[in-house]
C-alpha cells in the first residue's frame, strides 16, 4: 500500500468511513446515503455533492470499482486497497474506544 494512500485516508472521515463500510456490498450512491441515515438515525447525512466526489476520489485512488450501471445508476465494490484501510481505520476506531474506556491502564 502506497504511503500516499494512507496519509490522505488515515484517519478517515465520517463519510469516507461509512462510504467504505457500506460498499462491503454493491451499492450506488443514493443507497449509500440512505443506509448511513439509517445507521446514525439521521445523525450522518451525506450530501449528494459530497457523496459523488467521495466516490469518485475513492474510484481514482482504487479504493473503490465502478462494477455496473443499473437504471442509470453507477454500482461500486470495495477494493482490496479499500478492504485493507476499512481494516486500519477500523482498528484505529476500536483503540480509541479501549483507551476512553481505560483499557489501556489494565
Amino acid at each position: 500500500m502506497e504511503d500516499r494512500i494512507k496519509r490522505v485516508y488515515i484517519p478517515m472521515t465520517e463519510t469516507g468511513f461509512y462510504i467504505l463500510f457500506c460498499l462491503q456490498e454493491e451499492m450506488h450512491g443514493y443507497n449509500i446515503t440512505q443506509n448511513v441515515k439509517k445507521m446514525t438515525n439521521g445523525a450522518v447525512v451525506i450530501s449528494p455533492g459530497t457523496m459523488y466526489g467521495t466516490l469518485s476520489k475513492m474510484e481514482k485512488d482504487g479504493l473503490i470499482a465502478f462494477v455496473r450501471e443499473e437504471e442509470k445508476r453507477k454500482l461500486y465494490h470495495i477494493t482490496d486497497l479499500g478492504r485493507d484501510i476499512l481494516s486500519i481505520e477500523l482498528q484505529r476506531i476500536e483503540r480509541l474506544y479501549r483507551n476512553s474506556k481505560g483499557e489501556w491502564m489494565a
